[in-house]
């Protein structure tokens, strides 16, 4: 009996590759980074009306955005975050919101930004919280609420945004909406100049930075105790 139940596991090991949809490929070429093969793959399928249009629309989203086997084209980008958005994904929302936030591959729209970031950050998206905490600081929408801004930004940098690790920061050190904190603005800026920078490089260059020159002002005890907070900390899961 365990030789053939050895036996059909090798069989079906064996025959699985050879039931591997377009899907499978294209999200396994996706993965391994051959960009290439996966936009050619993907961008017919995101078309499709099905269970897998969202996730294949997401990552020809990013695709567009960064210029993954295919030209940059911020337009296209957003087109297919709003498809995935329309379909419910909280990712697309928060990306989609962060378009319209900016200005960038469709007209900045506050009510627009609002709207997308809020479906995602109902429903714990750190992106879409990060963008509302902007937004905020901003006065994009609304007045400008530095408090409702730290709320934000404190939710998503809970979770590991790297963007939202450097705006609380920001109010830590200044005092903004929060009382001014050395140690915690210290931790923020240290633990967003580790972020990848991928939807901002120059972001994790400018949290060292303001980390170095904050370290400046502190006493040795308040630098230590801050760099213990950047040892403990772990992203929540949402």
């Amino acid at each position: 009996m365990r030789f053939i139940t050895l036996l059909t596991v090798l069989l079906l090991a064996t025959i699985a590759p050879a039931f591997a949809t377009p899907f499978d490929d294209g999200m396994a070429a996706y993965k391994s980074g051959d960009w290439a093969k996966a936009f050619e793959i993907l961008k017919p399928l995101a078309a499709l009306d099905n269970s897998q249009s969202t996730v294949v629309q997401l990552r020809l989203a990013h695709m567009y955005e960064r210029g993954q086997g295919t030209p940059k084209d911020l337009a296209a980008a957003a087109k297919w975050f709003q498809k995935a958005a329309e379909r419910g994904s909280p990712t697309a929302q928060a990306h989609l919101g962060r378009l319209y936030r900016l200005g960038t591959g469709v007209p900045k729209d506050a009510g627009q930004a609002g709207r997308w970031s809020m479906k995602g950050a109902s429903q714990g998206n750190p992106i879409a919280q990060s963008n509302l905490g902007y937004m905020a600081l901003e006065g994009m929408g609304g007045p400008v609420d530095a408090a409702g801004a730290a709320g934000w930004f404190k939710k998503a940098a809970d979770q590991g945004d790297g963007s939202a690790m450097m705006g609380l920061a920001g109010l830590y050190e200044q005092g903004r909406g929060v009382a001014k904190d050395p140690v915690q603005a210290r931790k923020w800026y240290v633990l967003a100049s580790v972020d990848d920078g991928e939807y901002d490089a120059e972001m994790p260059v400018r949290a060292k930075k303001a980390a170095e020159a904050l370290a400046g002002k502190m006493t040795p005890a308040q630098i230590a105790q801050a760099d213990k907070l950047v040892a403990e900390f772990k992203p929540a899961k949402r």
